[in-house]
């Protein structure tokens, strides 16, 4: 195991897009109309030990189930691809149920740290160094976390259509990550 910042950066990335924390600003913002306070801290923490135990556990479990990595990290480039579409043309394939309260269970899960993060971690555990997706990891709750703190002043700051820009240029990002998972994988899969 070895830091590499190019990994760390790229996984950052992927993990930046997949979670799309200001993408989300929406529905934060929603949320809190709704129900009041929201928990930032409690909400980042408990998302960032859901996405560490997944990338340790996932695979065990997986294994369990008689299923490999390969395999998964296939299936994930298609949520990935799935949740690039809903972010590039603006549509919802994925319906969850109103949430009442803006506690662990919106926000950590499945809002942060969701079924398109849990694929996308395992996925990334099979190209690249766990250390660095532990790292990438941080980096990106320390990002949610800011992010759940100031949502109100990020939003009043972009507008509605900076928002919608970020989320399409993301959406791009991750369109082209999910086509190189599939191909980096697949082809482990008929050998």
């Amino acid at each position: 195991m070895e830091l590499d910042l190019k990994e760390i950066l790229t996984v950052g990335m992927v993990l930046f897009a997949v979670i799309d924390i200001v993408g989300t600003i929406p529905i934060i913002v929603d949320l809190r109309s709704k129900v009041g306070h929201i928990q930032s801290e409690k909400a980042s923490v408990v998302s960032g030990i859901i996405m560490i135990t997944f990338l340790f556990v996932g695979e065990e479990i997986l294994k369990f189930m008689g299923v490999d990595v390969k395999s998964f990290a296939v299936a994930g480039s298609f949520i990935l691809f799935f949740l690039a579409l809903e972010m590039i043309l603006g549509i919802t394939l994925y319906k969850d149920e109103e949430p009442s309260t803006a506690s662990i269970v919106p926000l950590a899960f499945p809002l942060i740290a969701g079924a398109g993060t849990m694929t996308t971690l395992l996925s990334l555990r099979a190209q690249y160094q766990t250390i660095n997706i532990v790292i990438a990891i941080l980096i990106n709750i320390i990002i949610v976390y800011t992010v759940l703190k100031s949502s109100s002043k990020i939003e009043k700051a972009l507008g509605k259509n900076g928002l919608g820009v970020i989320r399409k240029v993301f959406g791009v990002v991750l369109l082209a990550i999910a086509v190189k998972l599939f191909a980096a994988n697949v082809k482990g899969l008929f050998v």
